[in-house]
């Protein structure tokens, strides 16, 4: 049954009587926000208030006929949801009505307790904006929105004409009372299921009369103003911008908000419907492309997505850049609207970007750190590659380069030796003296995280929610922690000491290991959830060799490349002796090869299917075991294992032909009748790996793909049990390192939002889809031939379980970084831009900074109703002149 009352008063703050043409009806959110709190006997006191004009209680008694007593506890209690302002003035209280919103939309979600039990108020605000935005596109002047982008006052501190009105600091500094809350869309977009997985917790400033109501009615908690630039401080680290209220008058306002792109409802204004002259501030962003190295920092953090990544180097052809409409000449209407803002994010312009950050797994700044490294800001360069690394050290020495196969360097002589470059940068992890360790962001330590495996995916992803404040246990089967990058390489590419160094790091975050733990046999995921764990990360590779399914493989001279690595590096009893035959021809069988000659092998030949062309083995890797001896005999498949009197004596082999079909499958063609029988003692088998999840996941809805890979969503990776993710080998079968540690970054920010309430998995989230420009239309004549430096070994170690290559010095490390072309640039969407500033806090290079482009002020609420006519007006005009133009053009 529709509250008469309640729906005359929401009319009245809307400007209508009930039945009139554009009243508010009762399925309208100005209603039904209102409608679970407000009785009619309250809204009889509310239809005696004023907008803007306090009034006390024996006035409002003796318009609306009731007593005081009852007129007091009516209006209290309204105040109370948050339908009306309460102050004491002269020590007498009284109450006020504001508008919509900024105003009684958001007071009322503040009340935690009614939004929790009535979740139709936090639907109510979020329909409310959806409702009124598409009309207000194009209608409102510049700066005279309801709510207005305040930027990062560092970013406008160098600029002459910046005004007072513009600045943080004027607000706070003119108040003595605050209050905090939490944000309110963003406590709307939870209660609905869809948050973006930012902060909310204690964000939104009130100032003056607002935070005297805030702490009447309880629904902030009051600070003081060095809190509150605390709070500022805060927000600017997280990636949060800031808005104020924009009805009170140029240079007013009661509250500061500090908001993000993807759920900020006053945002969606600009992100969907393309109105940004409703919510910007003065000022635009301007990249300097000479200093911008396209490290992506602006990109992730943009809450417009303005920037994006581009090209700077010279071309053959021209690029255009797309030219797009805005609605300032346009109509618009909802075939122009973005509505999948919150998912389509675009890091990369149409026309690509640099491509060592596009074929990097993790996508790391690889262009920013060079350049850090070659000011010799090491530290810095460390903190960048560590946003999405934790291993830098690791991946120097283990990393398949695949930057540096996309490196346009190498159209010209040789790639910039980018591993290299790193590895030389992580050295300050090797001494724990020198070494980066994060601040943490958040504290969550009332979540517990249990990551099963302490591979590269399970750590990295305990190093990201370590970030994050979550308490984490990592379950580790074996006694030593790493992984495959402990037991399946080997020394003398990966020391365990860099190994260590780097996961002590992790340790210092407060991440608890617990060796020597089998879950599924020592302790099952559901006795870890009555323990009190919130989430799972299953990240435990793909710890078991393949066998061939052919004869003689079963014998116990017969052993897979994995197993005979495990055993190495756990320092097992390990001899061999005689010929030693290995089968296949990737990077692992590279390492089982040259760990056979350390072992006792008097020979070591490696026979694979592919051709040299097409070994999977990395060249350098291929070089490394070549230069100890080690043949390597290409296109050939294994027919049996020869044992005799209970001894391997041989393998017999058959040529092949080919490897794959014209699909590019994996699809071998052998000639029979070409075989050769080769002498051996040991066989060593490296053909694959294979998962093994004894019964880890026994019982429950996660499922498993024909190869015995985790099921799981390729975006989110989380499986069909909703609690439990995976990332890793065990998801995508054999990979390399970096692989699995992009993937553990994806799984901690999937179960971050997991853990917290109402939050979507993907909402608002980077999707990581990068694109190199085309190398076929770059100018490369001019450059320099300065040579790549390669890194020196030390001769004194040869066949040794030690890295006998050596870190490049300081000064090929100067040499090197110059050899950079430095590709990439941001490039802005000036329309996009709001000038929030939030860029310039993330770049390390002074590469963009807020430029004062328009002097629009804001103006008091009565004042709006004229300016939006007249823009009408003027917009009109531009519209109807451009139509003219553009048919003119055309010769219509």
């Amino acid at each position: 049954m529709v509250k008469q009352k309640v729906l005359e008063f929401a009319n009245k703050v809307q400007g209508k009587k009930v039945g009139q043409k554009g009243a508010v009806t009762s399925d309208d959110p100005r209603y039904y926000i209102m409608e679970p709190v407000v009785t009619d006997e309250m809204a009889e006191v509310a239809l005696c208030m004023d907008f803007r004009k306090p009034k006390s209680v024996a006035e409002l008694a003796k318009l609306c006929g009731k007593s005081q007593e009852l007129t007091e506890k009516l209006a209290f209690e309204l105040a109370v949801a948050g339908v009306c302002f309460v102050n004491n003035k002269d020590g007498v209280d009284k109450y006020w009505y504001d508008t919509w919103v900024p105003g009684i939309m958001e007071m009322m979600v503040n009340n935690k307790e009614n939004v929790k039990k009535y979740p139709q108020i936090a639907l109510a605000f979020e329909h409310y904006g959806r409702l009124l935005g598409p009309k207000s596109v194009g209608k409102f002047p510049m700066g005279v929105g309801v709510m207005r982008v305040i930027p990062v006052e560092k970013a406008i501190q160098g600029e002459t004409r910046r005004a007072s009105y513009e600045e943080i600091s004027k607000y706070l500094d003119e108040n003595d009372v605050f209050t905090v809350s939490d944000c309110s869309c963003r406590t709307s977009r939870e209660e609905m299921g869809e948050g973006c997985g930012h902060l909310k917790e204690d964000m939104c400033i009130q100032m003056g009369h607002a935070a005297e109501y805030y702490i009447r009615t309880g629904r902030g908690r009051q600070i003081n103003r060095e809190e509150a630039y605390e709070i500022i401080k805060k927000a600017e680290e997280n990636g949060l911008m800031h808005q104020i209220p924009n009805m009170d008058g140029s240079g007013e306002t009661h509250a500061i908000c500090n908001c993000c792109g993807c759920s900020c409802f006053a945002m969606r204004i600009a992100n969907m419907f393309n109105n940004n002259d409703m919510v910007r501030s003065n000022y635009l962003a301007e990249v300097d492309t000479d200093k911008c190295v396209a490290c992506g920092e602006c990109v992730e953090n943009c809450p417009t997505n303005a920037p994006r990544l581009g090209q700077k180097l010279c071309t053959i052809k021209p690029i255009k850049l797309e030219v797009k409409e805005n609605p300032r000449d346009t109509e618009w209407g909802p075939e122009r609207f973005n509505v999948n803002y919150r998912t389509n994010r675009e890091n990369v312009v149409k026309t690509g970007t640099s491509p060592c950050k596009t074929e990097c797994p993790a996508h790391i700044g690889i262009q920013g750190y060079i350049k850090l490294a070659a000011q010799g800001k090491y530290a810095d360069a460390l903190e960048l590659i560590k946003h999405e690394n934790p291993f830098p050290a690791v991946c120097g020495r283990i990393c398949p380069k695949k930057c540096e196969s996309a490196c346009t360097r190498g159209d010209i002589d040789n790639p910039v030796a980018i591993d290299e470059i790193k590895k030389f940068i992580a050295e300050q992890d090797m001494n724990s003296k020198n070494r980066y360790i994060p601040k943490k962001r958040h504290d969550y330590s009332d979540k517990k995280i249990a990551i099963i495996g302490a591979g590269p995916a399970g750590l990295s992803c305990a190093y990201y929610l370590a970030l994050d404040g979550y308490k984490i246990t990592v379950f580790e089967k074996q006694d030593k922690l790493g992984g495959m990058l402990t037991l399946g390489i080997p020394s003398f590419r990966l020391e365990k000491d860099v190994i260590n160094a780097e996961i002590d790091v992790i340790k210092e975050l407060g991440v608890e290991f617990k060796t020597g733990i089998e879950v599924g046999k020592d302790v099952t995921i559901e006795e870890l959830r009555k323990q009190g764990y919130n989430a799972f990360y299953v990240a435990i590779g793909a710890q078991g060799g393949r066998m061939l399914g052919i004869n003689g493989e079963n014998h116990n001279g017969v052993v897979t490349g994995i197993d005979f690595l495990r055993d190495v590096n756990l320092n097992k009893e390990v001899k061999l002796s005689g010929n030693v035959v290995v089968i296949g021809g990737g990077n692992v069988a590279i390492d089982v090869a040259r760990t056979a000659t350390r072992v006792g092998a008097d020979t070591v030949n490696m026979y694979c299917l592919e051709s040299r062309e097409i070994m999977p083995a990395l060249e350098e890797e291929i070089e490394e075991a070549l230069s100890e001896n080690i043949a390597i005999n290409n296109s050939w498949g294994p027919k049996c294992i020869i044992i005799e009197n209970d001894k391997v004596t041989g393998v017999e082999f058959k040529k092949c032909v080919k490897v794959f079909d014209e699909n590019k499958r994996f699809a071998p063609v052998y000639n029979e009748n070409e075989t050769i029988i080769v002498p051996a003692d040991y066989v060593l088998l490296s053909v694959g790996q294979a998962m093994d999840f004894g019964k880890l996941l026994d019982n429950s809805k996660a499922e498993f793909n024909p190869n015995k890979t985790l099921v799981a969503d390729e975006f989110t990776y989380q499986t069909g049990q909703p609690d439990v993710f995976t990332g890793g080998d065990c998801l995508t079968g054999p990979r390399f390192a970096i692989d699995a540690i992009a993937a553990g970054k994806q799984g901690a920010i999937s179960i971050h939002r997991f853990v917290q309430r109402g939050q979507s998995l993907v909402f608002g989230r980077d999707t990581r889809v990068y694109k190199a420009f085309d190398k076929e239309n770059l100018n490369l004549d001019g450059y320099d031939k300065t040579p790549r430096q390669s890194a020196n070994h030390d001769n004194q170690i040869n066949k040794e379980f030690k890295d006998n290559r050596l870190t490049f010095t300081e000064e090929q490390i100067k040499k090197e970084t110059e050899r950079c072309l430095g590709c990439g640039a941001t490039i802005i969407d000036e329309y996009k831009c709001v000038g929030c500033g939030q860029c310039t806090t993330k770049c390390k290079f002074d590469a963009i900074k807020l430029v004062r482009h328009y002097d629009n002020e804001s103006i008091s609420f009565e004042h709006v109703k004229p300016a939006v006519v007249k823009n009408v007006l003027k917009r009109k005009v531009k519209i109807v002149t451009k139509k003219i133009k553009k048919a003119f053009n055309s010769g219509e």
